[in-house]
């Protein structure tokens, strides 16, 4: 169609500059004098776009052209752009795509200011193809199949119904119509293993919003007060929100966290340099589990 070619070449010279009705005309697969009328309909449109003869001639932008007639605001660009570069950080070709022609159809320029990478240090390219997978099963609304292991180690096979990506706290999760457990759930993507893409389609669709102000991962908590060691301020200014510097340099610091077994590998992390002050079921606790792992080295 011809809306279509005259929107390709005004992108093409946003982003080239220039170009010559020759390669225009091959690009699209029409005679140069059907180029010749494109350029007149923009220019016709208020498109400052002009043709130069002889030699270094060709097809030209008036510098410093953008289309400001978007009905975008400058912030909403400039919002769009940014979460497009936090999304090339799970490797989508599309978002590249994406990101350079809405950046140039924006005049966007200097204004990379954000760089973000949710992969982790282990493993980042099999959890980006998992990713990945789940992404074109979502889309084509295909049944997944897959081994999952949950909190306690356990594996079991699941069939799913996969309807939303979400990123939460530090772990990519699948929101999904597990058809083994009959019930929605989230799924851990580092946890899913042996995925596998079904021919069967489904037609449930994802809620606008997964994430409410409920506990999707409700569980009974505890708040524990420790002592740490100045040798571990990087962590304590990385992972805590509550702290107090001591005189001596120490820090006193509380966190929320589930009360399960969790408690004791994450204090365990600290070495030498952790001490719970409160409470004392779960001081009682960790020094039970400390006594137990020390009669491994006897």
């Amino acid at each position: 169609m011809q809306i279509n070619r005259l929107f390709e070449i005004l992108y093409i010279l946003l982003d080239k500059k220039t170009a010559t009705s020759k390669e225009l005309a091959e690009r699209f697969e029409v005679s140069p004098r059907t180029i010749y009328r494109d350029v007149e309909i923009l220019s016709a449109a208020g498109i400052p776009v002009y043709m130069r003869k002889g030699k270094g001639g060709g097809i030209f932008l008036l510098p410093g052209f953008i289309l400001n007639k978007t009905v975008l605001t400058e912030r909403e660009k400039e919002d769009i752009l940014s979460s497009l570069r936090a999304l090339k950080a799970v490797s989508l070709t599309e978002t590249n795509t994406a990101l350079n022609k809405l950046g140039s159809l924006f005049g966007e320029s200097s204004s990379d200011w954000i760089e973000v990478d949710f992969s982790t240090w282990a493993n980042p390219r099999e959890e980006t193809q998992t990713f990945n997978t789940l992404k074109f099963a979502i889309l084509a609304k295909k049944i997944v199949s897959f081994t999952y292991a949950n909190a306690q180690g356990q594996e079991s096979a699941r069939e799913a119904e996969p309807l939303k990506l979400c990123f939460r706290g530090s772990a990519w999760y699948l929101y999904a119509y597990c058809r083994t457990k009959r019930d929605v759930r989230f799924f851990k993507l580092k946890r899913i293993k042996k995925l596998h893409i079904e021919e069967e389609n489904f037609q449930r669709h994802s809620p606008a919003r997964v994430f409410e102000e409920k506990n999707p991962f409700p569980q009974e908590t505890v708040t524990i007060k420790l002592k740490l060691s100045s040798q571990v301020a990087y962590r304590v200014y990385d992972e805590f929100d509550q702290f107090e510097r001591q005189p001596d340099g120490s820090f006193r610091a509380e966190i929320t966290c589930p009360k399960n077994e969790w408690i004791f590998y994450y204090i365990a992390t600290f070495g030498s340099h952790c001490v719970v002050l409160e409470p004392e079921d779960i001081r009682n606790q960790v020094k039970a589990q400390l006594e137990k792992a020390l009669d491994n080295y006897y």
